[in-house]
């Protein structure tokens, strides 16, 4: 799929890890990345079931992995997720629209932190039905949320096999059904998640102080 993902035209591609990957596992696929040509992300995927398992998940892992999303199951752990200046994407559920807590107070909260509003391109691709008109008419509304407080957009394709991917010009397009513009995809399919990447790369290296503020230039051994 990192392959198949260089031939659609991807240059950077984040590889989504469970808590439990083993170091050894990141490493080889960035290895693998490497051979490619292709710039690899690593990318922690959290599922807490309460604010509190997020907080401690987030003190464990945040500086291991480049970005980290919360997949936000519970009104509590969304209200957490979104005010918490560790957290870069916001996920929901796609079938359930009733568990898709990106509201108005979730966006505030969002504006605040930086955090971005993760749209998984898959779910599009494979809903049905009830489920797919209900999806699709929660989007145009989130997204539009998202637009009125500045809230930054992420569209991540969710593949989970090679007949889900797709080039990010058609992605684009796919996403015109639940009322976005190219222009605005195209941003939330590169510039939006490069630049979480370029942030975080930054934050990570030995060279940041705080926000703001990092080393230029260290000196020399005392003598």
């Amino acid at each position: 799929m990192i392959a198949k993902s260089f031939e659609l035209g991807y240059s950077q591609v984040g590889v989504p890890f469970p808590p439990s990957v083993k170091p050894e596992t990141v490493s080889r696929l960035s290895g693998m990345c490497e051979e490619l040509g292709v710039d690899f992300v690593s990318r922690i995927e959290l599922s807490p079931k309460s604010s509190s398992e997020l907080l401690g998940s987030l003190r464990r892992f945040r500086r291991r992995f480049e970005v980290v999303s919360v997949a936000c199951s519970s009104k509590p752990v969304a209200r957490q997720a979104a005010k918490d200046r560790r957290v870069d994407l916001l996920c929901f559920p796609a079938v359930e629209w009733r568990r898709r807590f990106f509201d108005r107070g979730e966006a505030e909260l969002a504006s605040k932190s930086c955090a971005a509003f993760e749209i998984d391109l898959a779910q599009v691709l494979t809903a049905e039905g009830f489920s797919r008109v209900s999806l699709f008419s929660s989007l145009r509304r989130e997204v539009a949320t998202a637009k009125g407080f500045g809230v930054p957009v992420v569209f991540s394709s969710g593949a989970s096999d090679l007949l889900l991917l797709r080039k990010p010009e058609d992605y684009a397009s796919l996403t015109f059904i639940f009322g976005v513009d190219v222009s605005f995809a195209l941003e939330a399919l590169s510039k939006n998640p490069v630049g979480i990447v370029g942030r975080n790369r930054m934050k990570l290296s030995q060279d940041y102080v705080v926000p703001g503020v990092r080393v230029v230039r260290r000196g020399g051994s005392v003598g």
